[in-house]
């Protein structure tokens, strides 16, 4: 394969790219030029067609013009995983450093300057670029995935090569030993095209990585007050009801129901429900400690872990629960909404299932609403269900 040959594959690659992004936008009925990476890989596209034309187009077309798209594809790509990372710094950074390195690049054009140092110069950039997306990927690296830092560590090590080859290509322009001139460049074009394939696979595995995660986030954390939803709670319950048959401080639970809640639904609507909603778990979650957990278990019902506490303790913490949920209206953009709440307080025995401990807990929050609601009720000693 020569070097032309490479040049077209690489344009083709990223025309490919482009085209199959452009089908699945249009399903989702999205606009293609929205997605930073997918103009990215419309620059690269051009930038490799405009460098396989040299010689059919003038040099300042092809050679100027494409090195300065391939720059700007590149920087776009790493802009792309800047935000894939949550930090959009890109804005601040990569496009004034995307300007001074196509001024850097066109002053060595214009200015007539040995050619082995404008590729070199032109190698350094774009090295530079995706070693700039190397590092957002970075970040976190502790808590990263094997495929991010796969990723990190191949890109790292794509980047400079990319960056030896022009450092190479300037001070041994006619060769380094056996390898010849020619060989760098080919070897330089080749390490180019395996960036294109590693981001492009890299970002789509990652965009499908990230997208996963959040769908199994969803599994477990209830979307309005984004606390474990009733799956999530009881996933994390499971391993103190295992430890509640070792000898040591017990561990309550708190089912809490907000009283009529339903009314608020009904006079309000749902959005204002929800916000509701949302402002009484912040309430609560201001009566805990980290080590705490609280989780909706569907509707105005919640569930609260508290790891090593007795039901004594329990207790005045479900009724420190109380009086903040009761002094704190909820200011709604319709109206100032005031609610109390019933708890039922338990710890978890050696002998209980999550079946028979949700029962206990919610026979005494059945209890509470019986008495008048707005109040703290205490297990029995024992249930219906013990007897």
């Amino acid at each position: 394969m020569d070097i032309k040959t490479l040049l077209l594959a690489l344009a083709l690659g990223n025309l490919s790219l482009c085209a199959a992004l452009f089908f699945f936008e249009y399903e989702r009925k999205r606009t293609l030029s929205l997605s930073t990476w997918a103009v990215a890989k419309q620059c690269q596209a051009g930038a490799w067609l405009l460098l396989y034309l040299r010689g059919t187009l003038p040099d300042l077309l092809s050679v100027g013009v494409g090195n300065g798209l391939l720059f700007a594809g590149m920087a776009l790509d790493a802009a792309a995983l800047w935000e894939l990372a949550g930090r959009p710094i890109w804005r601040r950074y990569l496009a004034p450093a995307l300007a001074l390195a196509v001024a850097v690049f066109l002053a060595a054009y214009v200015g007539e300057l040995d050619k082995t140092i404008r590729a070199a110069a032109g190698a350094l950039i774009v090295a530079g670029f995706f070693l700039a997306g190397v590092l957002a990927l970075a970040l976190r690296w502790r808590d990263g995935t094997m495929l991010r830092r796969f990723l990190v560590v191949t890109m790292a090590l794509l980047s400079l090569a990319v960056a030896a080859r022009g450092i190479l290509s300037a001070l041994q322009p006619d060769g380094w030993g056996w390898v010849s001139g020619t060989m760098i460049q080919w070897l330089g074009l080749a390490v180019l095209y395996l960036m294109m394939l590693t981001n492009a696979f890299g970002y789509l595995l990652l965009t499908r990585e990230s997208l996963q995660g959040e769908l199994d986030r969803l599994e477990t954390v209830d979307t309005v007050t984004d606390v474990p939803n009733r799956r999530g709670f009881y996933q994390a319950l499971t391993p103190w009801m295992a430890l509640a048959r070792r000898p040591g401080m017990p561990t309550a639970l708190i089912v809490l129901n907000l009283d009529h809640f339903k009314r608020v639904n009904d006079n309000y609507g749902h959005p204002v429900g929800d916000a509701v909603l949302k402002a009484m778990v912040d309430v609560c979650k201001k009566q805990l400690r980290d080590s705490d957990l609280m989780g909706r278990l569907g509707g105005a019902e919640f569930a609260i872990q508290l790891p090593r506490t007795s039901q004594q303790d329990a207790l005045m913490v479900a009724e420190r629960i109380r009086n903040a949920v009761a002094g704190h209206p909820v200011k709604t953009e319709r109206a100032v909404i005031n609610l109390t709440a019933s708890l039922g307080v338990t710890t978890i025995r050696a002998e209980d299932s999550t079946v028979s401990l949700f029962k206990r807990a919610d026979e005494a929050l059945q209890q509470a609403k019986l008495d008048g609601r707005n109040r703290v009720v205490e297990a029995r000693a024992e249930s219906a269900l013990e007897a």
